[in-house]
């Protein structure tokens, strides 16, 4: 499956900051470490992926807007289009020597995301879409999202509060809630992979609260392109300001949704 110009673009520099990952992460225990707050790691290998992902997004279309991570964001000439970046989604899973982390891509035009990239260098994995294209894995394998519809037979995705996290209240209750009812929930540390995973039909559905943009921006149209859905967990959120997000298989979504959104 080819895909635009700017997929091309994205794709090129996720695959380049994707080298400079994987070496680093087999030194993992040399690299230099600083705390921004709990949980919440910086390395140099999370810079340096930034910079090569900028420089080369910049390069191509100097005139985007920007909106990292690990960097100031910037207004481009041209208003409508920013890139927003996560490089290394996975931080503490990458420090750990744990192989599941990702680059995430998305570009933005008019506040709706059209083109999406999460690369998995640890297994080389690429998972990207653009809107009205559909998702894919690898541009040979078209994603779709799981057909299961009993919540029994499904497995769920979520990212679990950490120390004084505000959100972990609300999450144990979502997991007093579901566990009973599905046949497993995982936490696998890297929201932008648990995205591309429902959309490639490994997990039935996904939740989680407090995330940042460039956590979701990708993941969130490579789910809804495999014809998943996506919504915040409450009905006065909006997605990529307020971070509370339910994805799912249509099949399985609104029991799912109708599970967490649950009052007391």
């Amino acid at each position: 499956m080819q895909g635009s110009a700017n997929l091309n673009v994205m794709i090129k520099a996720a695959r380049k900051a994707g080298r400079s990952l994987v070496k680093d992460f087999r030194e993992v225990e040399n690299l230099q470490v600083s705390r921004k707050g709990p949980g919440d790691f910086v390395t140099r290998a999370d810079r340096a992926a930034e910079e090569i992902i900028r420089e080369d997004l910049t390069e191509a279309r100097p005139n985007y807007g920007w909106l990292g991570e690990e960097s100031d964001p910037v207004e481009g000439k041209d208003p409508t289009r920013r890139w927003i970046v996560d490089p290394l989604d996975g931080t503490t899973n990458f420090l750990h020597g744990m192989p599941h982390w990702a680059v995430s891509i998305a570009l933005e035009h008019k506040g709706e995301v059209v083109t999406a990239v999460v690369y998995d260098p640890a297994k080389d994995e690429l998972f990207w879409a653009e809107k009205g294209a559909g998702a894919w894995l690898d541009g040979k394998v078209r994603l779709r999202v799981s057909g299961r519809s009993t919540m029994a037979d499904c497995v769920f995705a979520t990212g679990l509060p950490f120390a004084s996290n505000r959100y972990l209240p609300a999450t144990l209750k979502d997991l007093g809630r579901l566990l009973p009812a599905c046949a497993g929930v995982r936490r696998w540390g890297a929201a932008s992979l648990d995205l591309a995973y429902v959309a490639a039909g490994r997990y039935d559905g996904y939740w989680e609260r407090g995330l940042k943009p460039w956590d979701i921006a990708a993941g969130i149209l490579i789910v809804r392109e495999a014809g998943g859905m996506v919504e915040p967990i409450r009905s006065d959120q909006t997605l990529l300001e307020d971070g509370h997000v339910i994805a799912a298989s249509g099949s399985i979504f609104d029991k799912l949704a109708g599970t967490l959104r649950e009052r007391d």
